[in-house]
């Protein structure tokens, strides 16, 4: 069972900051130092949604990817991991680990689709022990992409609302082995597959890429502690106030509050995202 993550590229959160990786997105740059060949374009253009049902605005919110629980009462949204069920009579939003592979699923995994350094050794998410899915090709996106658009098969069978693909900022911690455009046209195959199965698809984190939301196929935002690293204005400016936002503090729910409160969906949660019972659990909108 997954729990949250919050991994960030340095600096990430700044206005002049998405402006800048947006630009550099839109003009092809940003290739790491050790690709030669110019970066291949993305491989489909994510396809418009047709009848997808978007989240509510402004509506209570409940994290659940640690494990799921009866939402309280004032909740209307619920993100869940795949592994579970929905929750009857709200918008459910199902969490999938699509860019990185679990610890207990590495061994799942074709050994040539973990992306690996030039001495052969997978590159791994150290916060998270995870390795990194080489997405840096067009053949080998589509070989990811048929693994976890499985996995979106299974959230739309269940009756989920949509999917929440995790660590679309892998590229950077992947050494320059990966770029921003290697992500967009990753996501952009999940989107589309997404979409053919009637869900919507949110973009997790990752404000930096918040500008190329359309180019991506991405209908909403998952953005964990936006009000901690004041990033809530960039993301609800590109998604038309449609984000569902996650803070692990007090102090990143005020500032949230207090700048969003009546137009983003917020909650606290604790960091381990768990369930009523735990010692650790907390969950707060005030």
């Amino acid at each position: 069972m997954p729990v949250k993550r919050v991994a960030r590229a340095a600096g990430a959160g700044t206005a002049a900051a998405l402006m800048a990786l947006t630009a550099l997105v839109g003009c092809g740059a940003g290739e790491g130092p050790t690709d030669a060949s110019p970066k291949p374009k993305p491989d489909a253009t994510a396809t418009a949604p047709t009848s997808v049902r978007l989240p509510p605005l402004h509506g209570g919110f409940d994290y659940q990817i640690g494990g799921a629980y009866r939402p309280p009462s004032d909740v209307r949204i619920v993100s869940r991991d795949r592994a579970t069920s929905p929750a009857p009579g709200l918008y459910n939003v199902c969490y999938v680990n699509a860019f990185q592979a679990q610890p207990s699923e590495r061994g799942q995994w074709p050994a040539d689709l973990l992306l690996r350094d030039a001495r052969g050794k997978v590159v791994i998410d150290r916060d998270w022990d995870e390795p990194l899915l080489d997405i840096g090709t067009a053949a080998k996106r589509k070989r990811v992409a048929a693994r976890v658009n499985r996995w979106i098969d299974g959230c739309a069978a269940k009756g989920f609302d949509a999917v929440e693909p995790d660590n679309y900022d892998s590229y950077t911690r992947s050494r320059h082995l990966l770029t921003a455009q290697d992500a967009i046209a990753f996501i952009s195959l999940l989107s589309a597959h997404a979409h053919a199965r009637h869900l919507a698809i949110a973009q997790k984190n990752t404000v930096e890429l918040a500008g190329v939301r359309k180019k991506a196929g991405l209908d909403f935002a998952v953005a964990e502690e936006c009000g901690a690293y004041d990033e809530c204005g960039a993301y609800a400016k590109a998604f038309d106030d449609r984000v569902l936002v996650i803070e692990y503090t007090n102090s990143g729910l005020r500032k949230a509050r207090s700048g969003y409160g009546d137009r983003l969906s917020i909650v606290r949660r604790d960091v381990l995202v768990s369930t009523p019972g735990s010692a650790d659990y907390v969950r707060r909108t005030r």
